[in-house]
């Protein structure tokens, strides 16, 4: 019993929903992206040319690599002196498939044979006609390519029937009128031994495109043949219900066709957060490395000045609860000391002009006694500066002086120093490290005498 197209249609949708939705190591191997295409490049061959179905078998490589493909086998029709015959072929999708044509294969049965030196079949079976060679993804489809093999086929036919000896010693006539005796391993062309009917789903002449004929109207009495009005009714009930399910089965595959695009959609915005998530991912797990780098580093000079505090603090004894932060730490010498006061008060001027600042834009001073109060305290603060560049001079000439006396090599150090300190250069210079540290002035200092 032959089942609706809409019954076959719903069933290809189905298979195929299923083979391209796996996932894992018995998924086929085409990306992602043209599954969708694949599928609908099936379901449009379904609908054009039933004959042809579709299913999963293993495919062996040149090289022994065996993969799980698509393949759709069944007959393709071909029109020759008026006679339509149907070829047998197989078409595998491969794993490149749709960006690169398909391979197709004419499948002959036990009682053909391939035509020697055909023009586009090789005597394997393999087809090779322009449109393969032309194959132009995304616009090349299988429903263009199987047209295009009946219309070469029916140039050319690639298959023969190889006849049986006939008992009968008669002659017979073969197609073209002819009369001529059919001996032992005669052939024919493109006749083959075993019938394809026509699919009943595909319209053709004298066909009712796969629907139940609409019945004709019941004869009155007295025309010669009556039929029943309740098998009438019933032939019509039937009819109806068959559209309304066919109706529904189309809205239905269009909905569910909709949420499929929608779901591929969603599935390419999800794999584009799943890429900006695993680099953002990348990008912590490298911050981490650093923080606990930096947090090693921590703990060791926490480690070290632990134990330089536990090592000097019983050396002030009785005297840590009564020290005072200012006398911790003393100069050196006399000249240190100016410059720890010339600093001192440079910093200080600095805070007190930033209050008057502040203290002006909010108007609690008047502007003149701002600008008298500035001018006072810039004049300070210049010669703050100008004392503390003259006593670091004086120091960094002494250092080097010292440094001369102990070792000879550093005597050429020494006159570049002094040449350099005439511009404004200091250099320090401490075993093979060197450090140079380049001071301005805003204004020349010659005439301030210390």
């Amino acid at each position: 019993m032959a089942h609706p197209p809409s019954s076959i249609h719903q069933h290809t949708q189905q298979f195929l929903s299923s083979v391209l939705s796996q996932r894992g190591p018995d998924a086929l191997p085409y990306t992602e992206d043209v599954k969708w295409l694949i599928r609908q490049h099936l379901l449009s061959l379904s609908e054009s040319h039933p004959s042809l179905h579709h299913k999963t078998a293993s495919f062996t490589h040149n090289d022994g690599r065996t993969l799980n493909l698509l393949q759709s086998d069944g007959t393709v029709p071909m029109l020759f002196q008026n006679v339509t015959y149907n070829i047998p072929v197989v078409i595998w999708l491969m794993e490149s498939y749709p960006r690169h044509a398909p391979l197709v294969f004419v499948n002959p049965t036990r009682d053909m044979v391939i035509k020697r030196q055909h023009s586009f079949v090789n005597p394997s079976g393999l087809v090779s006609i322009p449109y393969l060679h032309n194959w132009i993804y995304p616009s090349s489809n299988l429903v263009d390519l199987v047209r295009n093999l009946s219309t070469y086929f029916a140039s050319d036919p690639p298959l023969y029937s190889q006849r049986r000896a006939n008992p009968n010693p008669n002659p017979r006539f073969n197609e073209s009128g002819s009369s001529a005796s059919v001996s032992a391993g005669s052939i024919r062309p493109a006749i083959p031994p075993r019938s394809y009917p026509p699919s009943p789903y595909v319209s053709g002449a004298g066909g009712g495109g796969g629907r139940i004929p609409s019945p004709s109207p019941p004869q009155r009495m007295g025309s010669g043949s009556y039929e029943d009005p309740a098998e009438v009714y019933k032939r019509n009930a039937i009819n109806k219900l068959v559209e309304n399910v066919h109706s529904d089965v189309t809205r239905l595959r269009m909905a569910r066709e909709g949420e499929m695009e929608g779901m591929f959609s969603a599935q390419a915005v999800l794999r584009e957060r799943e890429q900006e998530v695993l680099r953002g991912l990348r990008e912590m797990e490298r911050e981490k490395e650093g923080l606990e780098q930096q947090l090693q580093m921590v703990l060791m000079n926490a480690d070290v000045l632990e134990g330089w505090v536990s090592e000097n603090e019983g050396k002030l004894g009785a005297d840590l609860l009564s020290l005072n932060v200012d006398d911790a730490i003393v100069p050196g010498d006399s000249l240190s000391k100016q410059m720890l006061e010339c600093v001192a008060a440079d910093l200080a001027i600095e805070d007190v002009v930033y209050a008057l600042d502040k203290s002006v834009q909010d108007g609690c001073i008047p502007f003149d006694l701002y600008l008298r109060n500035v001018r006072l305290l810039s004049r300070e603060q210049f010669f703050h500066r100008a004392t503390s560049g003259k006593v670091r001079a004086i120091q960094m000439q002494a250092q080097v002086t010292s440094m001369a006396s102990r070792a000879p090599s550093y005597a050429l150090w020494c006159n570049v120093l002094v040449f350099s300190l005439k511009f404004g250069v200091w250099i320090a210079t401490s075993g093979h490290v060197m450090l140079a540290e380049i001071v301005h002035l805003d204004v020349c200092t010659d005439s301030i005498n210390l």
